[in-house]
């Protein structure tokens, strides 16, 4: 995605996840029959006319679950709405449905600007868009969200990314490595395309969403994905979406005004 193709500096500060054990997790899986991708046809493929993509996944039949960053230009500019396109479940350039974006809300502590990305910056990266149509089909469902995971659980990841963008890869099993400000780390694997992939606890045969994929960084001298938190700020966006009317005509947006943050000096890759 466009934030995306800017690389900084990755260190993970603070020496309980520094040391953690960062193991890879269970290989890629490409997810390119219709057998392969059942259950997963939710996650889909955000486009940005002409610039780039991330993944996105749906949390209601007319809600988007992404990452903050993937909605901000190189100029750190929020990009307009009606430039997006999210294309579900998308194989092989066929994709179970296809819409437009008529408004985005992003997390009012997220902070776009500066020379990177902050860990309580990764923790607010999370961003919801509203389609400008309902996805209202059987085989494509919302995933539910479940409470943030701890250090230990298993999870799964389903992604877009670089060289692998016409169809999505499922990592069925990785885990979680602890939390920094807020912040997940993971030794999933991520890379360009793959910011705002919904991190997934399976729990009795249902995929739930625990997290989303923000940045790369280091952990003793191991790559690590970071992902947001959820739960709290998700909230927010939900609350703030139901206090508003529809969406004005013409791809116009709402923005949360950004709030107080803090500051730390880690900083990462983002995938």
């Amino acid at each position: 995605m466009i934030r995306s193709l800017v690389l900084i500096a990755a260190t993970i500060v603070g020496g309980s996840v520094a040391t953690a054990q960062t193991n890879a997790g269970s290989a890629l899986i490409t997810l390119e029959t219709r057998q392969d991708s059942q259950g997963w046809e939710a996650v889909g493929r955000l486009d940005v006319i002409d610039k780039g993509f991330c993944t996105a996944a749906l949390i209601r039949d007319k809600l988007l679950l992404t990452a903050a960053h993937c909605v901000y230009d190189d100029d750190d500019q929020l990009i307009s709405a009606d430039e997006f396109i999210f294309q579900s479940g998308l194989k092989n350039g066929r994709a179970e449905a296809t819409r437009g974006i008529s408004r985005l809300v992003v997390h009012p502590d997220y902070d776009p600007t500066g020379d990177g990305a902050r860990v309580n910056n990764v923790a607010h990266d999370i961003a919801v868009l509203e389609l400008d149509q309902p996805i209202r089909r059987t085989r494509i469902q919302p995933f539910p969200i479940a409470a943030r995971p701890t250090a230990g659980d298993q999870i799964s990841i389903v992604s877009y990314g670089k060289d692998r963008s016409e169809a999505p890869s499922l990592q069925e099993s990785c885990s979680v490595l602890g939390r920094q400000n807020g912040a997940i780390v993971m030794n999933c694997e991520a890379e360009f395309g793959s910011s705002g992939s919904p991190v997934f606890r399976v729990q009795n045969g249902r995929a739930q969403i625990v997290s989303v994929v923000s940045a790369i960084a280091q952990a003793g001298g191991k790559q690590v994905s970071l992902g947001t938190s959820l739960q709290d700020p998700l909230q927010e966006l939900l609350a703030h979406f139901a206090s508003v009317g529809p969406a004005q005509a013409g791809g116009s947006q709402r923005l949360i005004t950004l709030g107080e943050r803090n500051t730390t000096g880690a900083k990462f890759v983002r995938p």
